[in-house]
This record gives structure tokens, sequence and C-alpha cells, in this order.
């Protein structure tokens, strides 16, 4: 009895074993392509032509391997010590973004593999932010316009590598640092420049001033030619005997002298 029970359980494990193994074989020789993904076969180390598209593939794991290659925008980020025009290094933060031609996937796994990241286009980026970064000086680097700066980089980037199979979509400066002299010299100079700019409104705004002042001045002058010119003798009695006839009328006038000129009221309520 004890020998069946023997037999029965070496059956099991050998039973146990082969679904074991089964099971192993078939998640070994099963693979997914995601979106964003392309597949290609390689067969004892032979590249089959073609692209596998996304969706779980089947293949034999023992000649043979999936080889995957991401289709989709890939973000590159580094921080570089760059050399400026004067030979200064200033540290600035960069982002690339690029992704790879599916119509050339095969020939950059061929020609670099699976690491051509590294090998093609961070390598190559670097080389370019430097040459580009030395063409400025350091405080040209900080005051001229970024989105030129990235454009020549994205360009001059673009020319060494797009035709290699890989396309540029941007390449962003997030941050520029510079030694900290230049810096407060920097931020001295733009304050001495906002200083005389305040400087120059005051002048101007006083100069404008000064100017209607003299226009006022100069208004009030004609009026008053204007005015003498036209007061005659005749308008000058006219008016003295309405302003008399006012007076003799007036409930607050009791007594009126005048030498004939100039009239003196006396009294009052």
């Amino acid at each position: 009895m004890k020998i069946v029970n023997d037999k029965n359980m070496k059956s099991q494990r050998i039973v146990s074993g082969i679904l074991t193994g089964i099971v192993i074989g078939v998640l070994t020789s099963c693979t997914v392509i995601r979106p964003g993904q392309i597949g290609m076969k390689q067969t004892i180390g032979k590249l089959k032509p073609g692209v596998i598209s996304a969706g779980p593939k089947m293949f034999n794991p023992f000649v043979t391997k999936i080889v995957k290659i991401n289709v989709r925008t890939v973000e590159f980020y580094t921080e570089l010590e760059l050399p400026t025009k004067e030979g200064l290094n200033v540290r600035t933060e960069l982002i690339l973004l690029y992704h790879v031609n599916l119509d050339k996937a095969r020939e950059i796994y061929i020609n670099y593999g699976a690491n051509y990241q590294k090998v093609m286009v961070e390598s190559n980026f670097i080389a370019t932010a430097r040459q580009v970064s030395a063409r400025y000086d350091a405080k040209e680097l900080y005051a001229v316009d970024r989105k030129l700066v990235e454009k020549v980089m994205l360009d001059e980037l673009s020319a060494d590598i797009s035709a290699k199979g890989f396309i540029i979509d941007a390449v962003l400066l997030k941050e520029i640092v510079l030694p900290n002299a230049m810096t407060q010299a920097i931020q001295a100079k733009a304050s001495a420049e906002q200083s005389a700019l305040q400087m120059e409104f005051v002048i101007q705004k006083a100069i404008k001033e000064a100017e209607r002042l003299k226009i006022e001045a100069e208004g009030i002058k004609a009026s008053q030619i204007i005015i003498n010119s036209s007061l005659s003798e005749s308008l000058l009695k006219y008016n003295y005997i309405e302003m008399m006839r006012g007076l003799s009328t007036s409930p607050n006038a009791k007594i009126i002298m005048t030498d004939g000129k100039i009239p003196v009221m006396l009294g009052g309520q």
C-alpha cells in the first residue's frame, strides 16, 4: 500500500512539474507591445523585417526575442554647466523633448542598439547646448530672449540627428544661474537704469509744468491787453453811472459821498 502511495505522489510531482513548466513557457513566450511602442522580432541574432504593432504577441523564447522601441515623445531633463563667450560657466536646467521617427526605428536599433538615447540623443544635445552657449556672454545669455536661444539649439540639434531618425520637438531653457557677483552687477545696473528713468520722468514733468505756467501767463497777459484796449472813456463813464445807480438802490447803502470820480459809501443795516 505504501509503494502505491509513493508512486502516486511521484506521478503528481511529475505532472505538477510539467504543468509548471508549461505555465512558465507560456508566460516567457508572450509579451505585450503597449501603445506608443513598436516591436521587432529578432531570431538567432537576426532582426526580422517589418514591425510589430501594439497588442499581445507570442514568440519562441529559446531562439527569439521581441525588441521594443518607444516612438512617443520622450522628455530628457539635465542640469549642465555651460561655458560662455568670456570663459565663465553658468548653471542651467535644460529639457529636451524628442521622439523616434517610426520609419527609421529599425535603422536606429541596428546602428545604436537599445541604448540609442544615451548614445546619440543625449550626447549630441549636450554638445549642441555647449556650442550655442559659448557664442554668448554670460549677461547676454541671461538677458537675451530665451526663445531665441532655444530655437538656435533646436535647429542645430535637428540638423545633427534628424537624418538619423530622431525628431526634435522642443528645447526648453528652464533656468540660468549666473555667478553671484555677476548677478549682483546686473541687478545694480537694472536698479540704476530704473532710477535714471524715474529722474527723467521727474524732469520731463517739471518741464511740462513750466510750459503750462508760461502758456497760462501769456494767456492772462493777452487777455489783459485785449481788455485794456477795449476800454474807452465813454464806456468807463457808463459803467460808473450803472455802479452809482446800483449803490443808490441798495438797501444797505445810506450815504454816498463822491468827488465825481471815486464813490464812498457810508452806513448800512
